[in-house]
């Protein structure tokens, strides 16, 4: 039985052709070889997987290699590359910083480096995982680094580039690396199956993919793990259930669910996938995912955006197609919001369902609140005060049945009449009717005069009753009249930036059509400022202590009877 080899180590790059993803720092070292132009220290940061310590290697091997190639690749048959390729070569050297941190094997290090190459004219040194270095081993190996034997080159990796101290960065040349790409990792696996003899489709390649999260490295071990449980004839299914991936067949059924505003049937896909043994919090996430994947397929000329295979390309096209932009970002908006608020949520499943349930509510439509004309349906006027007498000496029992065969048609005769009735209707429909109607005022009205305004202008105060603090505020307000040409500009002043602020933003429109409304004229505009400070403002008496004292002086027998009586006011 011949020895197994994992495909990360197997099919480990051993050329700047066959490195995958970075190909424009394998062109930056390719050139700087070829140049002549050699750093002493480079410094090769980026997540796990993506190549930092492969790329050393090579970059390490092309700089002895004694027949380079036309387009700057290792010979991989002179004495440098292979004693490399054996494991024997004393001009390329390793060093694991995670296991030698300590200021002794930087000492140990700077003795190595004093010592020429004895095959090739350079020494590299790759120390891998630099970040782990401590902070004396950092010291000591400043200078060593800033100004090495000309034949040295150190190589430094790390995946944590912010741990690394700015001295030491200052004295390399840093290169960031990639996440690899879905469509690269599908195709090296592509070919890694090929070579292996394995059937595989596209889908379940896309799922290996899209699990390493940019990693090639985590991809090939994933494969492997894939083939130890499929054998060589791996099928999608057999893929989701070893990795413990969600299925996209979810994600569409329940938009599908969501458009058709069936509740009960996203309730049911949940508690399958929880049954399923699947991670509440993935869910949302690949259910969010979906959503980004939709509103992608939905936009022309995003489909270079799209990490899927073409067969669901198609099908996401399909789905978008039938989803309005609008569904689709308002249902964003709550997954997004589900995601954010479930670590903090007493009852996780709870919060997930009730996020269900308003995602299946967004393709809902309100019903029309349609209002009849009193003369289409005079039979049912049986609110009417003003009725005739002849109607009001029919029988008694015709009222009732009446009112029980269309209970709608009273409420719209309330309505038409003046009444308000706010069971039944929306929030939307109620702020509606409270909303001026502009369309009624003429706006050949000139503007009012200025006293015309401070006049009606507790009116508009009186409109907002309701809001005690926006009330308040018109009441005690000090209003300014400018004209600008045809027009006049009322301004009002409020406390503090924040009042100006929650104005604006909510509350000037609507007041400004009110107060149009009020004075029958469109030529009036509406502003908001905030009172300056040196300008004197009237104190406001909130402690008993305070109101009483102003009762004494206003009235002086009230104080005669407080000193009568030695009453003490606190």
């Amino acid at each position: 039985m011949s020895q197994y080899i994992v495909s990360a180590r197997k099919y480990r790059p051993d050329s700047f052709g066959t490195l995958i993803g970075q190909d424009n720092i394998a062109q930056t070292l390719k050139n700087s070889i070829l140049r002549g132009q050699l750093a002493h220290a480079y410094l090769f940061c980026g997540p796990r997987g993506v190549g930092k310590t492969t790329t050393a290697r090579i970059f390490a091997k092309m700089i002895n290699c004694s027949n380079p190639s036309e387009g700057m690749e290792p010979c991989g048959t002179c004495e440098s590359c292979l004693s490399f390729a054996e494991g024997r070569s004393y001009c390329i050297h390793e060093l694991d910083a995670a296991s030698n941190n300590g200021v002794d094997d930087i000492k140990a290090l700077m003795d190595q480096v004093r010592v020429p190459p004895q095959v090739g004219k350079y020494s590299v040194y790759i120390i891998d995982e630099v970040h782990m270095l401590s902070q004396s081993a950092f010291n000591a190996f400043l200078k060593t680094l800033e100004e090495p034997p000309a034949h040295a080159i150190f190589i430094l990796a790390t995946t944590e580039k912010h741990k690394i101290l700015p001295t030491i960065l200052s004295r390399c040349q840093t290169y960031d690396f990639n996440r690899i790409t879905v469509d690269n990792i599908v195709r090296n696996l592509r070919m890694v199956a090929s070579n292996e003899g394995i059937s595989i489709d596209d889908e379940s390649l896309h799922v290996i993919a899209h699990k390493a999260d940019g990693a090639m490295r985590d991809a090939l071990t994933i494969f492997d793990q894939t083939v130890a449980f499929c054998g060589t004839d791996v099928k999608y299914q057999d893929v989701l259930r070893n990795l413990n991936v969600l299925d996209y067949e979810y994600s569409f059924s329940l938009v599908e669910a969501f458009l058709r505003g069936d509740y009960p049937s996203a309730l049911t896909t949940f508690d399958e996938i929880l049954t399923k043994g699947f991670n509440a919090l993935h869910f949302v996430a690949a259910l969010s995912s979906h959503l980004r994947d939709l509103a992608v397929s939905k936009t022309g000329g995003l489909d270079s955006l799209l990490e899927l295979p073409d067969s669901l390309k198609k099908r996401y096209k399909e789905q978008a197609e039938r989803c309005p932009m609008q569904f689709i970002y308002e249902a964003l908006g709550i997954t997004t919001a589900c995601e954010s608020g479930y670590r903090a949520s007493v009852n996780p499943r709870l919060h997930i369902e009730f996020a269900l349930m308003r995602l299946a509510f967004l393709m809902k439509k309100p019903e029309a609140q349609t209002v009849a004309p009193v003369s289409a349906a005079p039979q049912t006027s049986v609110t009417s005060v003003a009725a005739p007498a002849e109607v009001q000496q029919g029988p008694v029992s015709a009222v009732p049945a009446q009112q029980d065969e269309s209970p709608s048609a009273q409420q719209r005769e309330r309505r038409t009449r003046g009444t308000r009735t706010t069971a039944g209707l929306s929030m939307k429909a109620i702020l509606s009717d409270e909303k001026p109607k502009e369309a009624n005022v003429s706006k050949e009205a000139p503007a009012p005069s200025e006293e015309e305004i401070r006049e009606k202008w507790p009116e508009l105060a009186l409109r907002y009753k309701h809001l005690d603090r926006l009330c308040s505020m018109l009441n005690t307000t000090t209003l300014s009249i400018s004209d600008t040409g045809d027009f006049k500009t009322v301004v009002f002043r409020v406390v503090n930036e924040a009042q100006k602020t929650w104005v604006e933003t909510k509350m000037l429109h609507d007041l400004e059509g009110n107060l149009r409304a009020i004075m029958k004229s469109m030529k009036i505009y509406l502003r908001v400022e905030v009172t300056p400070d040196d300008e004197p403002q009237e104190k406001k008496i909130y402690m008993p202590g305070e109101q009483a004292g102003v009762l004494m002086k206003e009235n002086s027998e009230v104080n005669s009877l407080i000193t009568d009586l030695g009453l003490d006011i606190k």
